[in-house]
């Protein structure tokens, strides 16, 4: 498969940048086989049947993107120069994996200060990104992250605006609990209390796993042959009991549908056979294209994804291509909002 049999045509204007409120009040196509309805996210207790599981994503996204001066040397005195710092990945040792602007400036023995608490030296460089180390760790680095960074916005929402403190909220799900993604789970965003108690008052059920979102979300694929692109790995952790309640929904003949794509992964590298998962915890770097068999996930809530990405061809993978593109040319003719802050589908296949 070719990497343009992912592609369409988005008008800009429907690049959402703004969440709309309350949370529910988003829009969702809900696609079942070949049928499609335009709904909202608030009507998915009238939806969703009693017994269904939803499986959601417990990550919570740091405030990753750090703005800090390199100080340097010059023949007319130290100055210093700006670096813009996106923390992509934590490593065992306290270090963090980075990606940096001007990364062709930076060197390892480099001191990078981002406030009077906060600073970074490199202590490693490749073609991509660099290795760096804090001053700070634990909870000290915690509180310090907390007040010198901003929430890592996509970049086809970052490059129409920057982030601002009603991002601390709008990119942070309502079940955010484990810190570490850099990446909201998009799909989650349009939860709140009240609809969670809504859908349990239905008999709709919720279990929890934890997928790290990682900054390759955002990366394009370049490989015009899909199977020559290589997947970012991210890590992850399904539990005793969230395997439980998937195992006594697929028992009792309810459905089991991730909310949001990184869910969907999850269960896909946790599966042990057809209808059946065992506790897992690692990094799975699972590359989702049609000719999939997938073995947990009977539907999918997502929102509509970027053209020629791996997402599209995950989705691509679970109704058919034909059906994503008909899904897709409706929400375009609809004018559906896209990307994470836009609207939301249900996708249910025969």
């Amino acid at each position: 498969m070719k990497l343009s049999d992912f592609d369409f045509d988005l008008p800009e204007d429907l690049i959402a940048t703004r969440p709309v409120r309350p949370r529910p009040a988003a829009r969702m196509l809900l696609a079942e086989g070949d049928r499609f309805s335009d709904r909202h996210v608030q009507d998915l207790p009238a939806i969703l049947r009693a017994g269904d599981l939803l499986v959601i994503n417990t990550t919570r996204v740091i405030p990753a993107r750090l703005t800090g001066q390199r100080p340097r040397n010059s023949a007319q005195g130290p100055v210093s120069a700006k670096v813009e710092v996106t923390l992509t990945e934590p490593h065992p040792d306290g270090s963090w994996r980075a990606l940096a602007k001007p990364l062709r400036k930076l060197a390892p023995g480099d001191a990078i200060v981002f406030t009077d608490t906060l600073n970074a030296h490199v202590v490693a460089k490749t073609a991509e990104d660099v290795v760096l180390r804090f001053n700070l760790e634990g909870d000290d680095f915690d509180l310090a992250l907390d007040v010198a960074g901003q929430m890592p916005l996509p970049p086809y929402i970052a490059g129409r605006r920057a982030a601002d403190a009603q991002d601390r909220d709008d990119y942070q799900t309502v079940f955010a609990r484990d810190k570490g993604a850099v990446a909201a789970p998009t799909a989650s965003l349009h939860f709140d209390v009240g609809l969670m108690d809504a859908l349990r008052a239905h008999g709709v059920q919720f279990a929890e796993v934890t997928l790290h979102v990682g900054a390759g979300t955002f990366l394009p694929v370049k490989a015009d042959d899909i199977r020559d692109h290589k997947m970012h790995a991210e890590w992850g952790r399904i539990t005793a009991p969230a395997v439980k309640a998937i195992m006594d929904t697929k028992a009792a003949g309810g459905r089991v549908i991730p909310v949001g794509t990184t869910a969907l992964r999850l269960l896909e590298t946790a599966a042990t056979a057809p209808g059946r998962i065992a506790p897992w915890s690692g990094k799975t770097d699972i590359f989702i294209t049609p000719g999939f068999h997938f073995r947990i996930a009977d539907g999918l809530m997502t929102n509509f994804h970027l053209p020629k990405s791996t997402l599209m061809m995950l989705v691509s993978a679970l109704m058919g291509q034909a059906r994503i593109r008909a899904i897709y040319a409706h929400a375009i003719a609809a004018r559906y909002r896209f990307f994470s802050y836009g609207d939301s589908s249900l996708l249910l296949p025969d």
